[in-house]
């Protein structure tokens, strides 16, 4: 009776209990990491490009503690937080560059302060320039060792980063990448052809999560996409039980 009550009454308000089912799928960051671990992956090094307050790789860290971890940021807004967590931890550090296919400067949109885009050309508005590093040379720089696991928060600037990361992309384990269900810019790649792309790389997507609907019209909008060594073990059994 009183478990009656209570539904009914956190019904009115727009709730409702529901029993956990353990059986469905945890399509979430955490749970897509947790499952790479459950599988035997190890990694040495995570690479957190678009790092902004180092909130992932926080959350990383629960799954690979053990790992460095090398974020980098364009926006040094968020200099104060990324400084906490390298102080917090001593297999931490960070840079404060956008990355790409060359050393130098380049044009970066930072309207928004978790968001922003890298690019060649200077934007309209919200333009400022900030330094740009390639990922083979800061990994080399700081000796760093494989494997790797490279996380790319990038907002559509993803090819000209994997191209300046060669040597890292061919001793990865894990590459996880935002994608896209719709072209938002030019240049950028949707899902199904950075899928592509990644075939070509050696890659093949083994989780899909975190997908989001755009508020617009509750159309697919993104997720997060982890791609694997084409020659995983995962891909040797091609049945469903």
């Amino acid at each position: 009776m009183i478990k009656k009550y209570i539904k009914n009454g956190l019904k009115r308000i727009g709730f409702r209990i529901q029993k956990i089912d353990k059986s469905k799928l945890d399509l979430t960051m955490d749970g897509g990491l947790k499952r790479c671990l459950e599988r035997g992956l190890n990694i040495n090094t995570v690479i957190d490009v678009g790092a902004s307050n180092s909130s992932w790789s926080r959350m990383c860290m629960e799954s690979f503690p053990n790992a460095k971890y090398l974020m980098i940021e364009a926006q040094d807004a968020h200099k104060k937080d990324l400084e906490k967590f390298k102080k917090e931890n001593s297999n931490v550090d960070y840079v404060l560059a956008a990355a790409g296919n060359r050393e130098g400067t380049i044009y970066f949109d930072n309207e928004s302060l978790f968001g922003g885009l890298a690019s060649e050309t200077p934007f309209e508005k919200n333009c400022i320039e900030v330094p740009v590093l390639t990922i083979d040379n800061e990994i080399k720089k700081r000796n760093l060792k494989p494997p790797f696991l490279i996380k790319l928060d990038t907002h559509g600037f993803e090819v000209p980063i994997l191209e300046g990361a060669k040597d890292v992309v061919k001793q990865a384990e894990l590459i996880i990448i935002e994608t896209y269900n719709f072209q938002i810019n030019k240049d950028s790649l949707k899902y199904y052809q950075m899928c592509k792309y990644m075939e070509n790389l050696g890659f093949s997507s083994i989780e899909m999560v975190d997908i989001l609907l755009r508020p617009f019209d509750k159309s697919f909008w993104q997720m997060d996409t982890f791609f694997i060594p084409s020659n995983s073990k995962e891909f040797d059994h091609k049945g469903y039980q």
